[in-house]
């Protein structure tokens, strides 16, 4: 009898060992030490390889020019942006970090989404390209083509393309240079735009930029010969 319980006072021992180990989690696995894995963080918001979407306010970084989110996230860690999740990640990183970072969200190189529709009348809308393609000089406003490129998909080494995004974000972003919650490294050539920019002017420009669909294979051009329409700090870096 005594040998009976012992037998059977083991097997509970295993039955319970083994159900124990396989409720036990699994012990967590090496997470590889690449830079795309620490960029996690990133693309939570900014999606996947940093692709965004066509709505709301978070912008696509994917194949912005290097020199753009190179100035970005140094202007977010140094005050010149403001936003508090952006300041927290990048307070402590060095200029060298940066950009790395830049660097390897500039290489992703992605199909964009259509854009979302936008229900503006034809005026507003002839208005926005109107902006964009000539600008208007009786006010001293440029052509957004003279520093964006004729595609509207960015200049090397630093200007960004302001087609594939969200129509929320690019009214934020006038809107904060508008009222100097966005700043550029001097001269702030984007400031002095803005300045002379109306609301019915931001209005047509965002409803314009936010219906057009970014051309096929569309990335930003090499800088042209010419000079820009304005002196820009931010193409000094």
């Amino acid at each position: 009898m005594s040998r009976l319980l012992h037998r059977i006072g083991a097997v509970l021992v295993m039955s319970a060992s083994t159900a124990f180990a396989a409720q036990a989690p699994a012990s967590p696995g090496t997470v590889p030490d690449t830079l795309a894995q620490r960029l996690l963080a990133c693309t939570a918001c900014h999606g996947q390889e940093g692709r965004a979407s066509n709505v709301g306010y978070l912008p696509r970084i994917a194949g912005k020019p290097a020199g753009y989110l190179y100035n970005q996230l140094i202007n977010f860690r140094d005050g010149r942006r403001a936003n508090a999740a952006m300041v927290a990640l990048l307070d402590t990183l060095s200029d060298d970090y940066l950009r790395e970072i830049a660097g390897h969200f500039a290489t992703q190189d992605l199909p964009y989404p259509p854009p979302a529709p936008v229900a503006s009348p034809p005026a507003t809308l002839a208005r926005g390209r109107a902006l964009v393609e000539s600008g208007d000089a009786s006010r001293g406003i440029p052509a957004c083509v003279g520093c964006h490129g004729a595609t509207m998909m960015g200049t090397l080494p630093a200007m960004p393309g302001l087609l594939g995004l969200p129509r929320d974000y690019l009214l934020g972003q006038f809107g904060a240079w508008k009222t100097g919650q966005r700043k550029a490294l001097a001269p702030d050539c984007m400031a002095r735009v803005v300045e002379k920019l109306n609301e019915a002017d931001i209005g047509a420009l965002v409803a314009w930029l936010a219906a057009q669909a970014p051309p096929p294979g569309a990335k930003p051009i090499p800088p042209s010969d010419l000079p820009l329409p304005l002196e820009c700090g931010s193409t000094a870096r």
